[in-house]
């Protein structure tokens, strides 16, 4: 029998990237997803293709070998394809893992293999598939007494991705376009400590200690790509490079990405040389017209952006408790807290309503998930008062 992985969330990273090199590993990809419209396509669709677009042209790749259930409708055959698989990974939304971890559980559960099913969330998050591991074992989900025998059917193995996927055609359908620039890093511990081996996939590094590359990739790419999108935003620009092209704005990124790469290069010992080269590919990167990425696309979902663990109040918390300088941080949260009632952005419009019907400190801590104790606190109030006297 060949490889089969499960992968839930049919959208553009889970067609797009996870599902390509998966692919192109040789598995059969199971697509799960509770989106009726995805599912009717994959399922009617023998194929279809991604364009990865860089610097030196584009790159057409055909994905084929796959079949699509729908979790709502038909979870007993979901549960049946978990307990048969070498892999499950998921694209879903850091916030949408507790909803597929019951049926997950049970897949796990009615395994009978003595190999032990692969789990990797990929998502934009730290530590989402201990994330989605702590749902899974849930007592709700999986009996206390069934503890130790789960943990000898699975490995949860936390993984760092890196893929921009901008604004899809409106005729696309299934196809994804997608840069050509990748970065998956999975850690390799979960698989090796009991003298096993990581499951082979195309692409993957495997890594000792995956924290380093997760905050350097969140501190960075994802900072100056929201960063861009928020001051792109506040000044009427399209898309990201549009953005980029103005020299004020790029100099603001530049300056918010000095004060995260401080942190890396103290935190984790890489090297000036090793992060200025690593901001300098990032920012070409984001700058590429050709990816045409829509800056409302990139600033979606600020409550999560603006959150503890995130890409500017994160690194700036740590920051600030060292006294180091965050005032470029400050500004992109500043930015972040403007983008309100962005139109088919839902949590744009709930950041409006928490700032109409709260006090700054209680904003603040609602949702940065700060505290008076924490030395940042008190600017970001300052942040939040200006932004609801605006």
């Amino acid at each position: 029998m060949g490889l089969k992985a499960i992968h839930f969330g049919g959208g553009n990273i889970g067609r797009g990237f996870v599902a390509e090199k998966l692919h192109m590993t040789g598995y059969e990809v199971v697509f799960v997803d509770v989106m009726d419209s995805i599912i009717e396509k994959l399922q009617s669709t023998k194929s279809y293709t991604v364009t990865e677009i860089g610097g030196e042209g584009e790159k057409v790749n055909t994905i084929t070998n796959y079949r699509a259930i729908n979790s709502k409708t038909h979870e007993a055959d979901v549960i049946k394809e978990i307990s048969t698989a070498d892999l499950v990974t998921c694209a879903v939304g850091p916030n949408i893992l507790k909803f597929i971890a019951p049926v997950i559980a049970k897949g796990i559960d009615q395994r009978t293999s003595s190999t032990p099913l692969a789990v990797i969330a990929c998502e934009n998050a730290i530590g989402a598939t201990d994330t989605l591991a702590g749902h899974i074992k849930d007592p709700r989900n999986t009996p206390q007494e069934k503890h130790d025998e789960h943990d000898s059917k699975v490995r949860y193995a936390n993984s760092a991705i890196d893929r921009i996927v901008p604004q899809q055609d409106a005729d696309a359908g299934l196809n994804v376009k997608i840069e050509s620039f990748f970065e998956w890093v999975v850690e390799s511990t979960p698989f090796t400590k009991d003298g096993g081996k990581h499951p082979e996939i195309e692409g993957v590094k495997w890594v000792e200690d995956l924290v380093p590359y997760i905050e350097r990739k969140l501190f960075t790419v994802n900072t100056a790509h929201a960063a861009a999108a928020y001051y792109g935003h506040n000044r009427h620009k399209q898309f990201i490079h549009n953005a980029l092209e103005d020299h004020e704005i790029k100099k603001i990124v530049h300056e918010a990405l000095a004060e995260t790469s401080h942190l890396i290069i103290k935190k984790h010992g890489i090297t000036n040389q090793e992060q200025k080269h690593y901001v300098n590919k990032i920012i070409k990167r984001i700058s590429n017209p050709h990816l045409e990425d829509v800056v409302e696309r990139v600033g979606r979902a600020p409550l999560r952006k603006l959150s503890r663990k995130e890409r500017f109040v994160g690194p700036a918390t740590e920051l600030a408790e060292r006294g180091d300088n965050v005032d470029a941080l400050l500004g992109c949260i500043e930015m972040a807290f403007l983008f309100q009632n962005v139109e088919g952005d839902e949590e744009s419009a709930e950041l409006a309503k928490i700032l109409k019907a709260h006090d700054a400190k209680s904003v603040v801590e609602k949702v940065c998930g700060l505290t008076e104790k924490d030395k940042l606190f008190p600017h970001v109030v300052k942040i939040v008062e200006k932004v609801q006297k605006a």
